[in-house]
């Protein structure tokens, strides 16, 4: 039986905005859509009716879209809610994430991104009423600099995401090599909010991290405060020191964790040897918004749309599926069941080779879901 359309509200006070926002997701991406004018008038309907998704302006009459996200959160957990605004100020994307908010979107907002993005959180909201309180995970990912998660497992991610479950990304230093690290910082945030994933952002040094000196450390405080079930990574086949430091730091201060993944980077060598597929077909799309988000690296070659998803294509030839991205397991162990969810394809032989809050380092630790 086919699933029923998406069910959305919008909170808009601006009528032209409102007629906008409505088009968009009906046309786009097949919800059906109720449009309300207040704070109050939503917290109404959501007492009333059951939506998938909250579209919602910052600047209303009465009480903000934001001041109201705490009531709308104890009126239905799993309601996905985006925030609009034509104030796309850094203190407003901060305020929606922390309090509850799964994505923040400025105005003018590009029709395909809006519905793109509204699609992943209904999805995800209906996954989670699916299994309440039931077969979610906890998610680590762990990398060296802003968008090396993002280049490595951005569709995996994505696609924990949509089974509903919790997202931590760790980014161990500013990326101070490849740009300006405030700005950096903002396109980590921004890449985050995508999946609704919880940012924490290290500053230690770009190019000279080396696990025994606090790195190690820091990745333990993060695990025994998140309680990862898998955590995803660097692999050691890998050119760039700061990306076979973080791989040796993970294997240390991960040890508890019963399932550990490496992903591939653009500075992998041809060492690299996958043994699991994960099908990251319908989320790859997905992928490329997060990316998008990292405009300061917009001349990267390998972060190019045609180029990611070519990489995906590629190694779906070890994969019934049409989109994969390739993991080398450092340590595995879940059950049957369990891999439903975020799909893999059976492992591939191992073709005979040998492959087989640290507040002393400025975290900024930001919810973006």
């Amino acid at each position: 039986m086919a699933e029923t359309p998406f069910h959305a509200i919008v909170l808009e006070d601006n009528a032209d905005a409102a007629r906008f926002l409505r088009i968009v997701l009906e046309r786009h991406a097949g919800m059906q859509v109720d449009v309300v004018t207040t704070a109050e008038a939503a917290l109404d309907r959501l007492r009333r009716d059951s939506y998938d998704v909250m579209v919602s302006d910052i600047e209303l009459p009465g009480r903000s879209g934001l001041q109201i996200l705490p009531e709308v959160r104890r009126l239905d957990a799993a309601l996905g809610v985006m925030i609009v605004t034509a104030y796309p100020t850094y203190d407003h994307a901060v305020t929606a994430l922390r309090e509850a908010a799964d994505d923040f979107l400025s105005k003018p907002v590009a029709a395909s991104e809006l519905a793109a993005r509204a699609t992943v959180l209904a999805r995800r909201a209906r996954e989670r009423r699916r299994s309440p309180g039931g077969e979610t995970e906890r998610v680590l990912a762990v990398g060296a600099h802003p968008d090396d998660l993002e280049i490595g497992v951005g569709a995996t991610l994505a696609a924990h995401a949509a089974a509903g479950d919790e997202i931590t990304l760790l980014t161990l230093s500013g990326g101070a090599v490849g740009g300006a690290t405030g700005e950096r910082h903002r396109e980590a945030l921004a890449a985050a909010a995508v999946i609704g994933a919880r940012l924490i952002h290290l500053d230690f040094p770009d190019t000279r991290l080396i696990p025994a000196e606090g790195i190690i450390t820091a990745i333990e405080e993060v695990v025994a405060e998140v309680r990862p079930d898998r955590i995803y990574t660097h692999g050691v086949h890998d050119r760039h020191q700061d990306h076979r430091a973080v791989h040796e730091a993970v294997e240390v201060a991960g040890r508890t964790v019963p399932n550990v993944w490496c992903f591939q980077s653009p500075s992998s060598t041809v060492n690299f040897a996958p043994n699991r597929f994960v099908d990251v077909d319908g989320f790859v799309e997905t992928k490329l918004q997060m990316l998008a988000a990292f405009t300061s690296q917009a001349h990267r070659d390998y972060i190019q749309p045609e180029v990611v998803r070519a990489a995906a294509c590629y190694w779906a030839r070890f994969s019934p599926a049409r989109a994969v991205e390739p993991l080398e397991t450092m340590r595995a162990s879940e059950s049957v069941a369990r891999v439903s969810a975020v799909a893999a394809a059976p492992a591939v032989p191992d073709y005979g080779s040998e492959h087989g809050e640290t507040r002393e380092h400025g975290r900024q630790d930001e919810e973006a879901g």
